[in-house]
């Protein structure tokens, strides 16, 4: 399959799901992928995203959790934890097919960890533990 963002398909798990990059016009779970839209801004574009939203991560300045140096492209259905609102409704921020940059940061001195993920406009910094268990909102943000 031909992509935008030059992943290797052939290392993906969920190919045998994946309708292609080229063939779905970046959709390829039919719903957007961040890096297909970035990549069709021009050349250069994608990188300069990439670099925009780490250094939005990093300006947050979130205590204990280390300095975010890579995004990763993940679906969401990896990334879409449950949280509890103040009033005890469970709520889901991110669409399962839709692809997010997404990594997940050790938290200094704890077995918990950070969870950061974006889409095009807003970015998502969670704390969960193992396995996404007592996940909790950290910040969530309009970046773009």
């Amino acid at each position: 399959m031909e992509t935008y963002c030059g992943a290797n398909c052939a290392q993906c798990s969920d190919r045998a799901d994946c309708k292609g990059c080229a063939e779905t016009n970046g959709s390829p779970f039919g719903a957007e992928c961040i890096a297909a839209f970035y990549a069709g801004q021009g050349e250069g574009e994608l990188p300069r995203c990439k670099a925009r939203l780490i250094a939005a991560f990093n300006a947050l300045h979130i205590p204990d959790m280390e300095p975010v140096t890579e995004l990763n492209l993940l679906k969401g259905a990896y990334i879409n934890l449950s949280y509890t609102l103040p009033g005890g409704q469970q709520v889901k921020f991110w669409d399962d097919n839709t692809i997010y940059f997404a990594n997940q940061q050790h938290k200094k001195g704890s077995d918990r960890c950070y969870g950061v993920a974006a889409n095009r406009t807003y970015l998502l910094v969670s704390e969960y533990g193992c396995g996404g268990a007592d996940a909790e909102i950290v910040a969530f943000r309009r970046w773009n």
